[in-house]
């Protein structure tokens, strides 16, 4: 079980009642230098522009990026999904359009997975064909997270959540792949699963290189008068992990039956955050291994979390709205969703 390290900068509260991505922001002045990896510089470069509130990048058998993008505001119902040339810069016509607040985005199995606000669909990779596979889903009145590509015993599944409504927690619905707070995988036959539960918003997961998954938790609300704190986890399959009894570091939520010794059974944090951080990505480091960064939308940081518990550095904080980190091939790239580009992040000497 992971403990808690160090808590790390105390940021400014922010949509502590409700979750806090995506909001509609004034752009942000695109990145040219950042902090350090390691001791060495870290290079920032635009590759991509002029997208539209980007959310989250997949990339195509054929090296295609896919962007998901808000396409207008956040309640708009005006989402899309384009394709990108990353050797170029180009963006294409739109293979998916009309998404309610599309926040995630996968290439799984062959396919074009979308996340939008309340259900999950599958297409092509043209964006033709179109089937739902989850539907009406739970979620916090906001958004229901990224997706994930998770590969375990030599296979792939796609990880999704249903984020934390209250009611819908307490009251499960009759659907159980409509339960609130949960992790899910679908496979490759399409079979929905569930991963592991008691989660406000479990918005993005990586699979580490010694075999851990990873989560953030975006854990807004109060809770006995105390504001709760966003996390890094390590899930633990079929597992509670405690929201709403236990949040932050499992800490006792005694207006929903939280005790001492039931929230010591819940896989502790490795890291919180303090005050509405808003974790929104997280992957492995492509430049040092057990190094886990992590995107923070809120507090406008991109900072370096030691898989050990080690303490944690600031990595980037010159953009405003750090959305998601990808690792390909080797390399890094960060959306910028207050000024619609994808940055490429790279250790100089």
């Amino acid at each position: 079980m992971f403990r808690r390290g160090p808590v790390a900068i105390v940021f400014a509260v922010a949509c502590v009642l409700v979750g806090c991505v995506a909001d509609e922001t004034e752009p942000a002045a695109s990145a040219d230098d950042g902090g350090a990896v390691d001791g060495t510089s870290l290079a920032v470069r635009a590759v991509v522009g002029g997208l539209d509130g980007p959310t989250q990048f997949a990339v195509g058998p054929d090296g295609t990026w896919f962007v998901a993008q808000l396409s207008g505001g956040e309640n708009d119902e005006a989402g899309s999904v384009v394709p990108v040339d990353p050797a170029t810069g180009v963006v294409g016509e739109a293979v998916r359009t009309g998404l309610d607040k599309p926040t995630g985005v996968a290439v799984f199995d062959g396919r074009l997975w979308v996340q939008e606000r309340r259900r999950l669909t599958v297409s092509t990779l043209d964006g033709s064909e179109v089937e739902v596979v989850v539907d009406d889903m739970a979620f916090n009145g906001r958004s229901s997270g990224s997706l994930s590509v998770d590969v375990v015993d030599g296979g792939e599944r796609l990880l999704f959540a249903t984020t934390g409504s209250l009611r819908s927690r307490i009251e499960p619905p009759a659907s159980p792949t409509l339960s609130s707070g949960v992790l899910w995988a679908v496979g490759p036959d399409g079979a929905v699963e569930p991963v592991g539960s008691g989660f406000k918003n479990a918005y993005a997961q990586v699979r580490a290189s010694d075999g851990t998954l990873w989560t953030v938790e975006i854990a807004d609300g109060v809770y006995d008068g105390e504001v709760a704190l966003d996390e890094v986890v390590a899930v633990a399959e079929g597992a509670d992990h405690g929201w709403p009894h236990c949040v932050d570091d499992n800490r006792p939520v005694a207006e929903f039956d939280g005790t001492a010794e039931r929230c010591a059974d819940v896989p502790g944090s490795l890291i919180v955050f303090d005050r509405g951080a808003t974790p929104t990505s997280i992957v492995e480091s492509p430049w040092q291994p057990g190094e886990l960064l992590v995107a923070l939308w809120n507090a406008g940081e991109v900072v370096s979390v030691p898989a050990d518990g080690g303490a944690v550095a600031t990595l980037l904080d010159s953009v405003e709205r750090p959305q998601q980190l990808v690792v390909d091939d080797g390399r890094l790239y960060l959306i910028d969703f207050g000024n619609g580009e994808i940055l490429e992040l790279s250790a100089g000497a």
